[in-house]
């Protein structure tokens, strides 16, 4: 298989979405013109998260952090797959808005609201409107760890060589 043909043919999950919202349903569907819950290109990793809230705008202050509503809860059809959303680089790179916790987990069995809890690590008062792409969403696969105590672990090269063990250069 060529590489563009592994390019033509990603790996799919099917995916069950429900709109918590009457505005998600406004925001993600597909009347009036709007993009849809979707990819932004054919390529693209993460299916945009928008700002679900009622009011026009809201202000996270700098420092401050805001848990924003997306409006839906989802139902990834596979238990060993979650969604795990990540910043939009634009949102952090030009505003300073990031997800607060790094990266937020939606486990394959949780079917409430997703939120995104948003940081501002600006040092100004930053703006998000209703309907603003702030976050993505993206699957992808994960293991569950079969736990073993043990005395004592494998030796590697490495050992117990921590945080700039290796240097700075």
């Amino acid at each position: 298989m060529s590489n563009q043909d592994s390019m033509q043919n990603p790996m799919t999950l099917q995916l069950n979405v429900r709109f918590l919202r009457d505005s998600a349903a406004e925001l993600y569907g597909t009347e009036n013109g709007a993009d849809g819950l979707a990819y932004a290109t054919p390529y693209s990793a993460g299916l945009d998260l928008r700002a679900c809230f009622d009011e026009k705008e809201i202000m996270i202050p700098a420092g401050g952090r805001y848990a924003v509503p997306a409006g839906i809860a989802i139902d990834p059809q596979s238990t060993t797959v979650a969604g795990f959303i990540y910043s939009r680089s634009g949102l952090g790179t030009k505003k300073g808005l990031t997800v607060s916790q790094g990266v937020g987990v939606v486990d394959p069995d949780y079917r409430g609201e997703i939120f995104i809890s948003l940081l501002n690590t600006s040092g100004e008062d930053r703006v998000i409107t209703r309907g603003e792409r702030v976050a993505q969403l993206v699957f992808q696969p994960f293991f569950r760890a079969q736990i073993s105590v043990v005395d004592s672990l494998e030796e590697t090269e490495r050992g117990e060589g921590g945080f700039g063990h290796t240097g700075t250069m």
